[in-house]
């Protein structure tokens, strides 16, 4: 296909294909060959992954890798407080389209724990965290169109707390106006630390938003998103 004509910052790679099941699949390639050399250097390594549909065909494709599932830890970015039966639980989602076939040996770490909300939860959250190691191996990113990634909403009143480069909590509760959910999420230093950072994004609403984020790269609370603009972030993109 014919690249679409963006300018992205230098060091920045653009990994565009022609449908969502060819670009998962070199998202799989690419996240498959990453944890293995990994998993070659480290007793345990970490992958991060988002919700939603678009990442559906790239937890197939990645279930199915030949891996020593047993010594990775796969976690969210971020969740929605919800229980693991709502419809809108990306808890479930991964467990239903990730952990299977040969992924279903890999240690699961919920976002979601006991409370009423992500600040009644959050020490629970830490707790579940507590034995990660940082910086984390591998993490794949979503965008809104608003700009948000993970639960980085420019209208949460945490933002400001969550985004500090200097943040050193792992996770944040997060409350954005804009939700029907209350939220949470790694933070900005946990993500932006990944020794392999990628956004795996689908539609040409979202190449029309790429091309915003991209206008005032500076303006990160505006859009979350510019935060992770650096050098070896992987754009993975498919109409």
């Amino acid at each position: 296909m014919k690249t679409p004509d963006i300018q992205f910052p230098p060091g920045v790679e653009p990994r565009f294909g022609d449908t969502p099941d060819h670009v998962a699949l070199e998202l799989a390639e690419a996240v498959s060959d990453f944890l293995r050399k990994r998993l070659a250097e480290a007793e345990r390594v970490s992958l991060v992954v988002s919700g939603g549909s678009t990442p559906l065909p790239f937890f197939t494709a990645l279930s199915r890798k030949d891996l020593d599932w047993s010594r990775v830890d796969v976690l969210l970015a971020d969740e929605r407080w919800v229980n693991e039966t709502d419809p809108a639980s990306n808890t479930r989602l991964v467990k239903e389209a990730l952990l299977q076939d040969k992924a279903a040996a890999a240690r699961f770490l919920s976002l979601k724990q006991a409370g009423a909300t992500p600040a009644d939860g959050l020490d629970a959250v830490k707790a579940e965290l507590a034995g990660l190691s940082l910086p984390l191996d591998v993490v794949i990113l979503g965008m809104g169109n608003d700009g948000h990634t993970a639960s980085l909403f420019p209208d949460a009143e945490e933002l400001p707390h969550a985004m500090d480069p200097e943040c050193r909590d792992i996770v944040a509760a997060m409350t954005p106006a804009s939700q029907p959910q209350k939220r949470i999420t790694l933070t900005r230093p946990a993500l932006y630390g990944a020794r392999f950072i990628a956004l795996h994004l689908k539609g040409t609403d979202k190449l029309d938003t790429l091309k915003k984020v991209l206008g005032a790269p500076d303006d990160v609370m505006a859009m979350p998103i510019r935060a992770f603009l650096k050098p070896d972030l992987q754009v993975f993109w498919s109409p």
